[in-house]
């Protein structure tokens, strides 16, 4: 597990790290990499994400914005984080908003590498 390319990326939790074992099972070295590129330029931190949700006590919607939930995002912008009890719950929930939006991000980068025909 510890030398796997995997565990470069900053922040990895050990269900994220079994998801992309599946998710890249029979890829070659080459498609690895271009996998890695891609997911590592597209995904979230989730302890970055407790910072944008401390940031979304000042900007509201910040972190919904950031997981492209865009409708959450103004939802909250104009209801003060639903009187802050929704940017709580985000706080609270941060793992799971990071990890929901790299899951699509897994999918995406894995599109790009097929459609790409990486060898």
């Amino acid at each position: 597990m510890f030398d796997s390319p995997f565990m470069t990326l900053p922040g990895i939790t050990p269900q994220e790290y079994s998801y992309l074992q599946s998710a890249t099972t029979g890829f070659s070295e080459q498609q690895l990499r271009g996998f890695l590129m891609i997911y590592g330029s597209k995904r979230r931190n989730p302890d970055d994400m407790v910072l944008y949700c401390i940031l979304g006590f000042f900007v509201p919607g910040l972190p919904r914005f950031l997981v492209n939930q865009i409708g959450m995002g103004v939802l909250y912008f104009f209801t003060i984080g639903l009187c802050f009890i929704g940017t709580i719950i985000d706080l609270v929930n941060h793992k799971t908003l990071a990890f929901e939006y790299n899951q699509r991000m897994v999918f995406e980068s894995l599109q790009m590498v097929k459609m790409g025909n990486i060898q």
